[in-house]
């Protein structure tokens, strides 16, 4: 799509750090481009409001200053919205998700950085600058789930792809993406959330998911990629699931033969 290639631009354009040329062709662009214009107006003024956060000199102050933003952001925020209405307003704005969930986690991650200059911050900061990762992980599988039904399949990659950055995944993210490997109509969707599970098999759930996927999966493609995940992980369980597949009269013979080679492995 038009509208990618120019997306690309965007931060050059913000920063003055494209060519005459680029930002001629930009600029025509958005002049017929309704949503362009609309991101990029988002994009910069969130470029905007990041620029004039502050960051505090290191001083002999700094622990008591850091608490007392703390304290107040806190304060400020319980009287404005919960976190739970910032949501519901994230998700009236899901076409501009892939710029909000990299801005949440710039933002977690100046906050982490902040608490690592100040190593003597008290308990209460450190419970405090918990509850903002959970805050922020909690966003994170939101938009996720949000993102796996988007109609666009580059949409739906970036979602599975976003869920590999994750540190814990819960048993709702775990099922969408199982649901993903067993229903998405586009094979590359597919075989990229395979490739994401392939790296969970820690979660019980997952490797009993993957198993139960191997009837199911009708592309030669997808196939021979489950057959590969299951010999690289030695998981014996999936004997039968093949067994049951190399049943199907229809079966591609290249697949037929590597699924034999991978039974024969296996067992």
């Amino acid at each position: 799509m038009d509208c990618e290639k120019y997306e690309e631009l965007f931060t050059g354009w913000i920063n003055k750090d494209i060519s005459p040329a680029e930002r001629e062709k930009l600029e025509k662009h958005l002049a017929t481009c309704n949503g362009c214009r609309e991101e990029l107006a988002f994009m910069q003024a969130m470029w905007t409001d990041m620029g004039e956060i502050a960051t505090p000199e290191p001083s002999a102050h700094m622990e008591v200053k850091f608490r007392a933003m703390l304290d107040t952001f806190k304060t400020q925020e319980a009287e404005k919205f919960s976190f739970k209405n910032w949501l519901g307003n994230l998700w009236q704005m899901q076409p501009r998700w892939p710029m909000a969930y990299n801005l949440a986690v710039i933002l977690v991650a100046f906050g982490f950085g902040f608490w690592a200059m100040n190593k003597g911050t008290n308990n209460q900061d450190k419970g405090q600058l918990q509850e903002l990762s959970a805050q922020v992980h909690e966003l994170k599988q939101t938009m996720v789930l949000a993102m796996l039904e988007n109609p666009s399949a580059s949409e739906r990659m970036k979602a599975v792809s976003y869920t590999s950055e994750m540190k814990h995944a819960d048993d709702q993210v775990i099922e969408a993406l199982l649901s993903t490997l067993n229903n998405d109509p586009n094979v590359n969707v597919r075989l990229t959330t395979l490739e994401t599970l392939s790296e969970m098999t820690r979660y019980p759930e997952v490797r009993e998911g993957l198993i139960r996927s191997i009837k199911g999966q009708d592309s030669p493609l997808m196939q021979s990629a489950i057959a590969d995940v299951m010999l690289k992980l030695q998981e014996k369980k999936s004997v039968g699931s093949f067994k049951e597949l190399l049943k199907q009269k229809d079966l591609d013979n290249g697949v037929r033969n590597k699924i034999e080679q991978t039974i024969s492995h296996l067992i």
